[in-house]
């Protein structure tokens, strides 16, 4: 991080510097993001738009520092790729965890984060994205299966790899990536071998213990497993050992105090200070959910007795697909504050709230207690920074890219 405050090393990153800043207050008037919404909704923009605060995401990099002392956050990328992120993340000192080669491109675009910051954090690469990693230098990559390990030799035999293994079965996890990626614990030594038979390093073990996870004890078991493969290369002759992977999954709630507090338990049990290993993590969620709020505009009504339908220009399909595809669940609220003397501004209706394209699937709520609204009005979600974006499509020639972010900052 560059010298001054963190927040001074933000505001002049790559991909921030040069674009126009909203300055708020948090404690003021018409406070904090909702303040900077109303100033551009139907000004600045007459379509559906985020506000990206990157106050937030410095204040949750400091927490990250302070309860995870020396574990260097790698975001993923995949996350939330809006480059005002990437830009305040290098900024602020985070690597990157990329799973393809747009993602590597799009970090290393911004100029300033060196190839060795990088981990191409993806167990099963296509061979063209891994022969673009060597090109540029990515030289740092996961594997679980023996066909990766010629897959690499073949394309990347200069690449240092990183074994994934799986951690303790989590059915709690909202999305459990385990029964996909991870080696088994009887699969760790054949897989070991095979690195070491086609020469190539492997440099360490990652895990990752599934997103949006409340139990604490996987993060444990999952370090215990860890360590068990850094004693089984060393049983094999391998070279050191001198990467832990922690992944990803953690949430901006209090679950991460207590997840944070488990993992140092853990690490000063298996990976002491002193002991030559460098840990790092593969945080996305939790920077990217609570720094972007959305506005929808609403471009259509109707009202069935005591009943209200609304279309608003953001759906399944678009922004708003993290509610599909992640665990976001929306609840709207008028941008608008209430309309003083009007006769409805203490009614809300049981409301339906479509997104706009010809699909009756495109639905946001349903009988969702809302004020009266009218075409022109505005809808918020607040905290939908997480696998809203990145994740949306241009279907029914609703284009995701023409939902704007718009930077903020507290003062």
């Amino acid at each position: 991080m560059a010298g001054g405050s963190p927040m001074q090393s933000v505001l002049v990153a790559r991909g921030v510097k040069g674009r126009k800043l909203h300055a708020f207050k948090r404690n003021g008037k018409d406070a904090g993001v909702t303040g900077v919404m109303r100033s551009i909704a139907g000004t600045e923009e007459q379509g559906a738009f985020f506000v990206f605060d990157l106050a937030t995401v410095v204040d949750l990099y400091s927490r990250w520092c302070r309860a995870l002392d020396g574990v260097r956050p790698y975001y993923a990328v995949k996350c939330n790729p809006e480059p005002a992120m990437l830009g305040a993340m290098a900024a602020l000192g985070a690597g990157f965890d990329c799973a393809s080669r747009a993602e590597i491109e799009a970090v290393l675009v911004l100029g300033v984060v060196e190839p060795g910051s990088i981990v191409y954090a993806n167990p099963c690469k296509p061979e063209a994205h891994l022969r673009y990693a060597a090109e540029v230098g990515v030289n740092l990559a996961t594997y679980d299966t023996e066909d990766e390990v010629a897959k690499v030799k073949r394309c990347h035999p200069s690449c240092d790899l990183l074994l994934r293994i799986k951690g303790p079965d989590n059915p709690d996890a909202k999305i459990d990536l385990g029964t996909k990626y991870g080696a088994r614990a009887d699969e760790v030594v054949p897989l070991l071998r095979a690195a070491q038979r086609a020469g190539l390093r492997v440099a360490g073990v990652a895990f990752h213990v599934g997103a949006c996870t409340s139990r604490v004890d996987v993060y444990r078991g999952a370090i215990e497993a860890a360590r068990a493969a850094f004693d089984a290369a060393a049983q094999l002759g391998m070279p050191p050992m001198r990467v832990l992977d922690i992944g990803g999954g953690f949430m901006p709630d209090a679950t991460f105090d207590e997840a944070a507090e488990a993992i140092g338990d853990a690490l000063a049990q298996h990976f002491p200070p002193g002991c030559g290993v460098e840990v790092i993590g593969e945080p996305g969620q939790y920077f990217a959910e609570k720094a972007f709020t959305l506005a929808a505009r609403v471009i259509g009504r109707r009202a069935r007795g005591e009943a209200r339908e609304y279309w608003i220009d953001d759906g399944i399909y678009g922004a708003l697909s993290c509610t599909i595809l992640g665990d976001y669940v929306p609840r709207p609220r008028p941008l608008a504050p209430p309309r003083p003397g009007g006769e409805n501004m203490c009614s809300t209706y049981a409301s339906t709230v479509f997104g706009p394209t010809c699909d009756s699937r495109d639905k946001v709520v349903t009988g969702y207690q809302l004020p009266e609204m009218n075409v022109g009005d505005w809808l918020v979600f607040d905290g939908i920074g997480a696998y809203a974006a990145s994740s949306g499509t241009n279907f029914n020639g609703f284009l995701i890219a023409d939902i704007k972010t718009h930077l903020a900052y507290s003062t």
